[in-house]
Order: structure tokens, then sequence, then C-alpha cells
């Protein structure tokens, strides 16, 4: 299968929701890549119009619902903070466009399914924007691990720590606007484990807390049938280098800092020989992939990729759900 170079011809037109720093880097990389960007949503009609003239979007609406209305708009790109996503994307999908949903995708897995049922049952793509799976780099491990060339896969190492604001009102660390370390960082290393491995058989997740009630580190070990594991781990107020390893029986791939963006990778040898040394500069951030495969599902009518299927999404929600039951982790949006 042939994989989008990020490009765009500029035929299907996207909605942003939400103004804030996320949606700037999605709309910049869009913009620089052939993208049609057609406008910007927002609560405030004022930071709409200060959005849409920063990234030259063609209109500005004052309300979500605006926005999911206009019949110019094809897919809407969710980018507000993850408790909204739910209600962001039925709203979007229920006005018949496709959506690329920021990650975490939403608060828990009954969340996911809600969002992955409807698209399916109104043929509309809903694609979580996980966007370092749809990265070149990331292609390339997959085809090296397809290949045997590092021999049966043991072993998934990824790391995600950051010092962030410690602020406790700040959105990380308030446990009603969804904080903590895990829905924010944690799923960069967690889907990751997916993408090699799958779904784990069992979880065992050990975390310490803030004052505020969030997880301020987390480490999960996922243990899968056949022996093989995944260690993985995040932090919100200690930074790292923020490697990722795949090791196998005959090598390893050695993803250098940080890991998660578009950064070369090596492949091993057991013996140390060095096999391949990948290193692939990108267009602006890398963030044009996730909508270049969203604009190629469309054309070609499809729900759901090989990449980030829906069901997959899911399955990485339940995980996270199972990793917060086990470190006393709740959301409100849990008693829904």
């Amino acid at each position: 299968m042939t994989f989008s170079n990020g490009t765009s011809d500029g035929t299907i037109r996207w909605g942003i929701l939400g103004t804030g720093f996320i949606a700037g880097l999605q709309t910049k990389d869009l913009k620089e890549n052939g993208f049609t960007v057609q406008a910007v949503g927002s609560r405030s009609l004022e930071s709409s119009k200060a959005f849409a003239a920063e990234h030259g979007v063609t209109t500005a609406h004052g309300s979500y619902e605006d926005l999911v209305a206009d019949p110019l708009v094809d897919v809407v790109y969710i980018a507000t903070p993850h408790p909204m996503h739910h209600a962001n994307s039925l709203l979007a999908l229920n006005a018949g466009k496709h959506v690329l949903v920021e990650k975490s995708f939403t608060m828990n897995a009954r969340e996911a399914q809600d969002i992955v049922e409807l698209a399916g049952s109104k043929r509309l793509v809903a694609l979580e924007a996980m966007w370092t799976r749809f990265l070149p780099h990331m292609i390339r491990v997959r085809e090296v691990i397809a290949a045997g060339t590092i021999g049966e896969v043991r072993k998934v190492v990824a790391s995600h720590n950051q010092s962030l604001p410690k602020d406790p009102a700040h959105r990380l660390n308030d446990p009603a606007l969804g904080g903590g370390a895990l829905l924010d960082l944690g799923i960069y290393p967690i889907s990751f484990a997916f993408d090699i491995l799958g779904t784990p058989a069992a979880i065992r997740a050990s975390a310490s807390m803030t004052p505020t009630g969030v997880d301020r580190q987390t480490a999960a070990i996922f243990d899968y049938d056949g022996g093989a594991q995944a260690l993985v781990d995040c932090e919100l107020d200690a930074a790292s280098a923020n490697r990722a390893m795949v090791l196998g029986t005959e090598g390893w791939i050695d993803i250098e800092h940080t890991w998660y963006n578009p950064v070369p990778f090596t492949v091993f040898k057991a013996d140390g020989e060095v096999l391949e040394r990948y290193d692939q500069p990108v267009n602006s951030r890398g963030m044009q992939y996730q909508a270049a495969e969203l604009e190629r599902l469309v054309r070609e009518g499809s729900t759901a990729g090989t990449i980030l299927p829906p069901e997959e999404t899911v399955a990485i929600m339940a995980a996270m759900d199972e990793i917060r039951r086990q470190i006393g982790l709740s959301y409100t949006a849990d008693a829904a």
C-alpha cells in the first residue's frame, strides 16, 4: 500500500474547531502543504476572527454550530481540550462532516465508541489525530519490522516526559479538564506500543499523583500473549530524552530524541552492527500527514485505514481506562 506524501490537491475543505495552540500548529501545516482551510470556529467570534487573520483562513464563525453547518466545510479538525472531544465530534458528525480528532481521542473508551459508531452509521471518517503514526519514519519502522530485519519483536520501550506548567489551575493539573500525564503525554507511548505489538493481554500500572489529584507520572507494563512486553511511561513535571526502542531477537531499532517527532532512527543487528540509518527530513512540523490520510480515506469512500483504524483508537482508550482504574484516577466523564 502506498501512503500519502503529506500534500493535498486542495479540493477537500477543512474547518478548524477551536483556536488554541494545537489548532494553530495543524493549520500552519495544512496551509504549507496545499490543503484548503476554509473556516475556523470558536465560542468567541473575536477569537475566531483573530485566528483567521493570523492564519489566512477565509471564514470565521462565532460558534461551533455555525462552523459545522458551513456548507463549504467538508472536514472538521477537533482541536479543543479532550473533555470536549466527544460533544464536538458528535456535533460535527451529525452535521455530515468527517472529523480529525485530537488525541487523546476522548476521555474514555465509551465516548470513543460513541464517535466511532456514529461515524460508521453515517459513512463518515472519524480519525484520531495521532500524528506520529503517519510520519514517514514510523512507516519505515513498520516496514523494517515486517521484513523480519530485527527478528521476533520481544519488547517496546517508549517514554514521554516533559517539564510542563506547575500552576494548579493549569489545564494539565485540573481533573475537571482531564488533566494529568496519562491522557496528554502517555497517549504517545501507549499508541506506539499498540502500533508495534497490538492490544495487550494484561496491563500493570503504577503512578504518583499531584496535589490536585491527577497523575504526575505514570508507568505501565503491557504483557502480550507469546511473552512480548511494552514498557511505557510519562511524566508532566520532569523532562527526558524521550527516545523509543523496539527490541527483537535479531536486533533492535533505536528512535532518537524526540521519537514521536520526525526524527532519525537506526537499525542495529544483535551484535551492534548498523544495518540502516534512516534520516528523512519532512516539510513543516509533520502534522499534514494525518490530514492527508484522512483525505485519502474520504476520496476512497472508506471509513477506516490500516495505520490507525477506529477500533484500535477505542482499544487504546480502553487501555488507558484500565490504567486509570489501577492508579485511581477518575474523571467526571466516567460517571456519564
